[in-house]
């Protein structure tokens, strides 16, 4: 990821100022109060939200001048799965994801049951979405999105919703992957969950609409906590 200059004005307000940053590390946490512009900023990176000043390039493509084939390399999932999950059951959630994602017909039904037991829900296929659990539908969204195999994740408050256990297993899984792999080449997490966010390569700290700093997680991490101690 590479922004340089970014500004995001919404309606008037200044949402977002000058941001410049250069991210390699596979794992980026992004954190701040409520406010400070961090979910904007991760809402830019595959065109849900676009800037007013400003580039982004994510995976090699400049988010601004190509939308679409931004949108099919980073893949955005949202804190509730409510926001993303539109079909009656998990298995025809997916395959509308893949038909979305322009993929063969007779491709759809391998890689759904693929994603599916991938996530643990292979007996849940043909079932109601709304009778799973909070967190086996925020698993199902990761699975819709990951279905289509993004090469970034972002995730906008990934944990918020879910209890203990299955917030530690969906912070496994989006930052170790599991016994297939990375969920995605990189994976960019916007949470409160300062535990979290220590456990990735790199943190960002957004303030007032600006990135505030950028550097190991530890520090930038023991700095925000002594802002708002």
């Amino acid at each position: 990821m590479e922004v340089r200059g970014l500004g995001v004005e919404i309606d008037g307000a200044r949402i977002l100022r000058d941001v410049t940053v250069t991210l390699p590390q596979r794992r980026i946490a992004v954190i701040g109060a409520n406010g400070s512009g961090k979910s904007t900023f991760a809402r830019t990176l595959n065109g849900l939200v676009r800037p007013t000043s400003g580039t982004i390039s994510v995976a090699g493509i400049d988010v601004g001048r190509d939308p679409r084939r931004a949108r099919e390399a980073v893949g955005f999932l949202f804190t509730s799965p409510d926001a993303q999950l539109l079909m009656p059951t998990p298995a025809e959630d997916l395959a509308l994801s893949l038909r979305a994602a322009g993929v063969a017909k007779a491709e759809v039904p391998a890689r759904v049951a693929d994603a599916l037991a991938r996530f643990g829900l292979a007996d849940r296929a043909d079932q109601p979405s709304y009778s799973l659990s909070g967190g086996q539908r925020q698993l199902l969204a990761l699975a819709a999105v990951l279905v289509r195999r993004p090469r970034v994740l972002v995730a906008d408050e990934p944990t918020t919703l879910l209890d203990l256990g299955n917030a530690r297993r969906m912070a496994d899984l989006l930052l170790e992957g599991d016994e297939r792999g990375d969920v995605a080449d990189q994976v960019l997490i916007v949470t409160h969950d300062l535990d979290l966010a220590a456990r990735c390569d790199v943190a960002l700290r957004f303030a007032d609409g600006r990135l505030a700093e950028a550097g190991e997680p530890g520090a930038v991490i023991a700095r925000y906590r002594a802002e708002h101690a």
